[in-house]
């Protein structure tokens, strides 16, 4: 399987790499970024997006500060790095890894406080490059536990983009369907067009296809026909956020695909590494959703799609109830209800 690295380090790792997913499916534009404020507006902007990708570019940019830096003190290091490190946070309030990706750096750095300089410029890098390597393990080992509970020619609906695009592999929700296709599995694949920004029809079909996989791009509001017609056996998404008690966060219209699945007796499921699980935030309605200019609904890519002047409300996720996840899968295995005392004892 083949699938299109978005955000990565250049060769002389000085710079980081990212493909910018605004412009997809029509232009495959890389940028190079270095400055603080351009990297926290690529984040901003959805240029690199997904829970997984954030952390990672995260992580390179906590990196990049140190390795830019014209200060001579470790002290004076440290302040710099703590400022870049509360500016990045900003940028998305609601994808857990990016908080876990800023708080493992952090926590790297303390521990080679008492180095040089150019030591705690190396051992960064190596925790940035550790990051990305280990999410690129956790996709496979996701994408192998969801193939265990799949059968050949299934018919799988998705929502948003939680592929190699959104991580630094194989992806999440994505993952079972590039380990089936590896196996000749010959899924029918569904993949919600998800309005506003359409993630669905721009990036998940974009690379689907790309990778010859069977994929059908649906709108939004098509999910309830194609289950009823039975054209779908199971939907798997991804999460931005997954609280303790297994209510998860994830790109708006999720919530509403997980209730129709209820009620047609279709399994669902969630897939995300473990970095995604906040066992700081109790349920669902402790998650901060993030709002997003209103003009993405009235006047998405450049067409106006509503008057001038009208109001719009553009939240960026919805919380899913656990009632409605069938199970939770991880790269530690898989999380069945209920979710409290399973999701812990991933962290004893």
């Amino acid at each position: 399987m083949k699938t299109v690295l978005p955000v990565y380090l250049n060769d002389t790792k000085d710079k980081i790499i990212m493909l910018d997913q605004t412009l997809l499916p029509s232009d495959e534009i890389f940028l190079e970024l270095e400055k603080m404020e351009d990297i926290w507006e690529a984040i901003k902007m959805l240029r690199v997006r997904g829970a997984p990708a954030i952390g990672i570019a995260a992580a390179f940019a906590t990196y990049l500060c140190v390795k830019h830096s014209k200060e001579t003190t470790v002290t004076k290091l440290r302040a710099e790095f703590d400022k870049v490190c509360d500016y990045l946070a900003t940028s998305r309030p609601t994808a857990v890894n990016l908080f876990w990706a800023i708080d493992r750096m952090a926590s790297k750095f303390d521990l080679v406080m008492n180095e040089s300089i150019e030591q705690i410029t190396k051992t960064l890098l190596e925790e940035s490059e550790e990051i990305l390597a280990e999410d690129q393990r956790m996709g496979y080992a996701i994408g192998e536990y969801g193939l265990s509970l799949l059968k050949p020619g299934m018919g799988l609906l998705t929502h948003c983009n939680a592929g190699g695009l959104a991580t630094s592999g194989i992806g999440t929700a994505l993952a079972p369907m590039y380990c089936g296709d590896d196996e000749g599995y010959n899924f029918k694949i569904f993949a919600d067009e998800t309005r506003p920004l359409n993630q669905g029809s721009r990036l998940t079909a974009y690379e689907l296809d790309k990778a010859g996989l069977d994929v059908t791009v649906i709108c939004d509001s098509m999910a309830s026909i194609v289950m009823k017609q039975g054209l779908i056996d199971a939907v798997l998404v991804g999460c931005d956020r997954v609280a303790a008690n297994g209510d998860t966060a994830n790109k708006i219209g999720t919530s509403g695909v997980a209730i129709l699945a209820k009620e047609y007796g279709i399994p669902m499921y969630i897939l995300g590494p473990t970095s995604t699980i906040d066992m700081k935030t109790k349920t669902g309605n402790d998650i901060e959703i993030e709002l997003r200019d209103t003009e993405e609904i009235g006047n998405g890519f450049g067409k106006r799609t509503a008057p001038i002047g009208v109001k719009a409300y553009n939240p960026a996720f919805d919380v899913t109830d656990a009632k409605y996840i069938t199970a939770i899968i991880t790269e530690k295995g898989i999380v069945y209800p209920p979710y409290k005392d399973n999701i812990a004892k991933l962290f004893e």
